[in-house]
């Protein structure tokens, strides 16, 4: 038998180093981005976490003239009054024009 290498051109040892880094770079941004998610200041807008407890789902009919009526217990868990602004985004559920099977 002859005294040859297995094939690999280059010690593995050389890119040990170079993998760390590259890994510990990795984590230093992951733990960055997770910092500025939940920090939200970062960025001047609020975290993602904190908007998304300061939303509400629920169903409601439209009424006449087309206004619809927050429930009380989602007004009163947003702290919502009279006179404020609010945003909505509409998914129609059920129609019921011309269904006589409600």
């Amino acid at each position: 038998m002859s005294n040859e290498s297995d094939g690999a051109m280059w010690p593995p040892a050389m890119f040990t180093q170079g993998l760390q880094e590259a890994s510990e770079r990795t984590l230093d941004r992951q733990q960055e981005f997770l910092r500025r998610l939940l920090d939200g200041n970062a960025t001047g807008f609020p975290s993602q976490l904190e908007a998304m407890s300061q939303t509400a789902t629920f169903k409601t009919r439209v009424q006449s003239a087309g206004r619809i009526s927050i429930p009380d217990a989602e007004r009163e868990a947003l702290d919502i009054e009279e006179g404020d602004i609010v945003q909505t985004v509409i998914v129609p559920v059920k129609r019921t024009r011309g269904d006589t099977n409600e």
